[in-house]
């Protein structure tokens, strides 16, 4: 295949026209032209027949196409039967990490090539590379080899490239290597695009977590994330990739130089780091979905912390059929990296060759795993794993959550079952806080007695918000009561609950893993007692199956609100009882609709969880039944305590002394 150079484009990113017709475009006294071969497929990760009794143990099968010299999909393999699965119950098939956009972005393919001094640009990821084939070596590993010449229209060699991909068995990770050797009789600069991983799916089936993730090496020493998700924040103030990618497509098209490099400034990985860090140097960039990754790392040169021929990096969304709200299903994540401008000496001299080396992680989002390799610990790949830290910081969560998962795993590897690990930790944590939930029942049962008192004193002090408070105050000191300790359980129990949400919601583990062989068969997809032809429904979007959890977590829910200490028996303001009853039934009702089409997983973790509470809460309530009918008969002397008044003790006769 022939491919004729354009005059230079000068836009930080370029992407692939629209036709083909555009797509080959030249100047017309374009004279630099680029040579390769014809289309062809190789695989990584098959059975080597070099080898006598193969036996493959790759973790990855990878589809490459001589077009850009790019992987088409990477597959993960059964071959050491640990692979993953596309999780479909009927039909499971090794699942697909990355693929094409459209049959026309590949990851890891060359795009614009520009030669500096001749003003001349090809996009080498619309080439067809010569293939050189696949070759297998004695450790099991397996490489393919692609190679691109550059030259001008009388057949004289300018620049020669050649690619190549390494699998090895037992491993995620690919090696990737572009030797650029200068074949002229002069000296070339020349500088390169590479588009990073593309085409990872979504893996949520109920939120969208894909996003391009950035990881940085501080001044501190520390690795450091930025991330970009498809959907911006409105409290975040950030534009997703899905504005700013649409933003950027439209600033090409005006051809403004200005509204260019504004666009794909809110393209760029890094930029929303927070400014102490803005300096920190760039190690690798990576597209993620909430169990997967596929990192692309540039390889320092030797005893270099990073990369310094980077010259930028860039995360992007694509949507093939350009569907306003993006959600039809064919829309995925790209990263895109510039390599700086390099010179190259005359053929033979020094430094006539250069090459590039880049390593990409293909794999699952699993900390131990991380952990214990050293490069993938030293790189800091554990930041591709997010947590949904909600309202509490990300400081507090991520050790949380990670300490929940090591326990899990720990556990699960006696017990063997992740849903019965779950409910014993449910369990567990409720019995940790249970001294402090009780304090805080006993004083909330105390202080809706006091309901009419209550009511009493705002109607006296309606119009003096201070000294209301201060009456207030002094009413629950007088009893023994606190407004803080009703919500002391809460406060302490927040990050704890969020932390162990977003474990059991992220967790690697629970892909596939099951609870029940004939019900709750994955934890990190919905509950299906039975399922039915899909149907469209206003609250749940597509119906297809009946999940049990849900519903059984309302009857939790609801007499978890029966049990709790209400005000709306004591109080005489019909209002404060009204609002208690509307909130018995939409307590029930609203959580389940939410959370309907939620993991198995999460939704086995809240309802063992209210399911504790209502026993803890019957437990409590017995106990404060008990100690009121024991007040009553005297048993129990009152005091500021046990919600009465302190009686006075009586003094000691003299003649206990002798």
């Amino acid at each position: 295949m022939l491919l004729q150079s354009t005059e230079e484009q000068t836009s930080p990113v370029r992407e692939p026209p629209a036709s083909d017709a555009q797509r080959l475009e030249a100047a017309g006294d374009a004279d630099v032209r680029a040579f390769g071969g014809p289309l062809e497929t190789l695989i990584l990760g098959a059975e080597d027949p070099a080898i006598e009794d193969p036996t493959t143990g790759f973790k990855l099968q990878l589809k490459l196409s001589t077009r850009g010299a790019a992987i088409k999909n990477a597959v993960f393999s059964n071959g050491d039967g640990k692979g993953f699965d596309n999780r479909d119950p009927s039909d499971p098939q090794p699942l697909v990490l990355l693929r094409s956009v459209d049959g026309d972005v590949l990851s890891l393919a060359n795009g614009a090539f520009v030669l500096v001094e001749q003003g001349r640009q090809l996009d080498l990821g619309l080439l067809s590379w010569s293939s050189l084939g696949v070759e297998g070596s004695p450790d099991g590993s397996q490489t393919a080899r692609f190679e691109a010449l550059i030259g001008t229209t009388n057949q004289e060699p300018v620049v020669k490239l050649v690619k190549s991909y390494t699998a090895r068995p037992g491993s995620y990770l690919v090696d990737c290597t572009l030797k650029v050797e200068n074949l002229s009789g002069s000296e070339q600069e020349v500088r390169f695009d590479m588009v990073g991983p593309v085409g990872i799916g979504r893996e949520g089936f109920r939120t969208d977590m894909r996003k391009v993730v950035g990881g940085f090496l501080a001044s501190d020493g520390q690795i450091t994330a930025s991330r970009q998700e498809i959907h911006g924040s409105f409290l975040s103030r950030r534009t997703g990739l899905k504005d700013a990618s649409e933003e950027y497509e439209e600033a090409l098209r005006t051809r403004s130089r200005v509204r260019i490099d504004e666009a794909a400034e809110k393209l760029r990985i890094g930029r929303n780091l927070p400014d102490r860090q803005k300096q920190a140097k760039f190690l690798w960039a990576a597209i993620t979905n909430k169990y997967f990754a596929a990192i692309l790392r540039p390889v320092p040169d030797e005893h270099a912390d990073y990369c310094g021929w980077i010259a930028d990096r860039t995360g992007f969304f694509y949507n093939p059929d350009g569907d306003k709200r993006g959600d039809s299903g064919d829309e995925t994540v790209a990263v895109k990296l510039k390599v700086a401008q390099a010179r190259l000496g005359a053929q033979g001299e020094a430094e006539s060759v250069r090459k590039y080396n880049f390593q990409v992680y293909l794999g699952p989002k699993d900390k131990s795993l991380f952990d214990k390799n050293d490069l993938y610990s030293k790189l800091g790949f554990v930041q591709t794993i997010d947590f949904l830290a909600c309202c509490c910081p990300a400081s507090i969560i991520r050790p949380l959550a990670f300490g929940i998962l090591a326990l899990m795993k720990w556990m699960h590897f006696f017990i063997g079952n992740y849903g019965v690990v779950i409910i014993i930790l449910v369990f567990l944590f409720r019995l940790i806080i249970h001294p402090v939930t009780k304090k805080s029942q006993v004083s909330m049962s105390g202080m809706s007695k006091l309901g009419p008192r209550v009511e009493e004193i705002k109607k006296k002090y309606a119009n003096n918000k201070a000294e209301l408070n201060k009456q207030l105050m002094a009413l629950y000191r007088e009893h023994g009561f606190s407004p803080v300790m009703g919500m002391l359980p809460m406060m302490l129990q927040m990050p704890i609950w969020i932390a162990l949400w977003s474990a059991v919601y992220a967790s690697i583990d629970l892909r596939g893993a099951s609870f029940l062989p004939f019900w709750i068969t994955d934890l990190s997809v919905p509950d299906a007692l039975f399922t039915f032809p899909p149907v469209e429904l206003p609250l749940f979007g597509k119906l297809g199956s009946f999940n049990l959890l849900p519903i059984l977590m309302g009857v939790a829910f609801y007499l978890q609100q029966k049990l709790m200490p209400s005000q709306a028996a004591t109080s005489a303001n019909p209002q404060v009882a009204q609002q208690q009853k509307i909130m018995m039934i939409m307590l029930p009702l609203m959580f389940p609709l939410m959370l309907y089409r939620a993991p198995s997983g999460v939704n086995l973790y809240i309802m063992a969880s209210t399911f504790a509470g209502v026993i803890e809460q019957y437990v409590i309530r017995k106990h404060i039944r008990q100690k009121e009918e024991a007040e009553a008969k005297g048993l129990v002397r009152a005091t500021s305590k046990t919600g009465g008044k302190a009686k006075k003790k009586k003094p000691k006769p003299f003649f206990k002394k002798f």
